[in-house]
């Protein structure tokens, strides 16, 4: 079954450390979840993953229903084995890419019929649908369709989105209890926009349903970094202490720190991914931009305390080399550090909280960050 524990807590912040179990193994929290959005960690293998301590994946609902397609995934029985993975799986609802990347999307109560972005055809996802392609999908963990809308936004259409995320959460779970066995968990979503009054209905209503776990959406949609900070901190403690609270689509380093003082125990962000295919490869020390010219001749390491694959075998100058001779290795490598660096920096929380010094980590983690400036150490 299902369940989540928490293990230890920091005595001068909300920060907590737990374990999640799933039909696919244990995974510890504070956890940040790679983004596989097409059953692939971009540039990545599962055995990669593996050995970066990748203890769950994220899949996305609405690009895996478009392709390959329910048919082509239930021949396989479910991502796992579609992709070669044998960890656990949070597969989003999808209604962030319906907002982002579908076209001439109509949105009512009873779902958002949309465009497909890749070949125009229309569709019709309702909270049902969302949660009958993530049965398909085979996912540990489902979220419910929720509206997404942009930052800035007025309170009537904010309060609308929230309210129909809610009905839609509802529909969600009646859906989930018909067809899901204890082994999974549907989680629910609070939105609301930045509005606090919004955020407490929604969570509230959500509390209310029973859900196994709570996320947190809506966020890093443009809205300033120290807002965004604020919302999360006066929604997440509306959260069930006993249940699994998630942030979605977030975010940095520092954001990872701030949200797990703040009592968040699960991220995911393309960050890590996207900024490495840029050349942009995250240290303690803060990022390095591999394609600046100090670098050319750099027979150092990335970052000499890493003990991932890329710092252990590689100097900087080689990286410089395969990024602006634009290899496909350099793809390869540059993600291989930055997803390690990302599942380090939880692992370091999570033991900085059992050993109840997690605050002095924090101080320790601004105080050794230098200026964005290119050159790393």
């Amino acid at each position: 079954m299902f369940s989540f524990k928490v293990t230890a807590t920091c005595s001068e912040t909300r920060a907590r450390a737990g374990t999640m179990t799933t039909a696919h193994g244990v995974v510890d929290t504070p956890i940040f979840m790679p983004v596989g959005t097409l059953a692939t960690v971009k540039a990545l293998s599962p055995e990669d993953l593996s050995a970066c301590g990748a203890q769950i994946i994220l899949g996305n609902t609405y690009h895996l229903y478009l392709r390959p397609g329910c048919n082509v995934i239930d021949l396989f029985s479910g991502l796992h084995q579609f992709m070669g993975w044998d960890r656990a799986i949070l597969t989003d609802s999808g209604g962030f890419q319906i907002f982002s990347l579908a076209g001439l999307t109509k949105i009512t109560d009873e779902g958002a019929r949309f465009q497909s972005h890749i070949d125009g055809s229309r569709h019709h996802i309702t909270p049902e649908a969302a949660v009958d392609i993530q049965q398909c999908l085979g996912s540990d963990i489902a979220m419910c369709l929720d509206q997404c809308i942009a930052y800035p936004a007025g309170e009537t259409e904010t309060e609308t989105a929230m309210e129909r995320t809610t009905l839609w959460a509802k529909r969600c779970l009646s859906r989930w209890r018909q067809i899901a066995g204890e082994d999974r968990a549907l989680f629910g979503i609070v939105q609301g926009g930045m509005m606090q009054q919004l955020r407490k209905r929604s969570a509230e209503a959500l509390v209310d349903f029973g859900f196994p776990g709570y996320a947190v959406g809506g966020l890093s949609v443009g809205e300033p970094k120290d807002l965004m900070l604020e919302t999360a901190d006066f929604t997440l403690p509306l959260l069930p202490a006993e249940r699994p609270r998630y942030v979605m689509g977030v975010g940095t380093p520092e954001d990872l720190v701030e949200l797990t003082a703040l009592g968040a125990d699960m991220f995911d962000c393309v960050l890590p991914t996207r900024n490495a295919r840029n050349g942009q490869l995250f240290t303690d020390r803060g990022p390095v931009n591999i394609s600046n010219a100090r670098f050319r001749e750099d027979r150092r390491p990335l970052d000499e305390h890493c003990t991932c694959y890329t710092c252990r075998t590689y100097s900087r100058a080689y990286l410089r080399h395969l990024y602006m001779a634009r290899e496909l290795l350099a793809y390869r490598l540059n993600t291989l550090h930055n997803i390690h660096y990302f599942l380090s920096l939880a692992r370091s929380m999570r033991q900085a909280i059992l050993e109840d010094r997690f605050a002095s980590f924090r101080r320790n983690f601004y105080r050794n960050r230098h200026p964005e400036n290119g050159s790393g150490v």
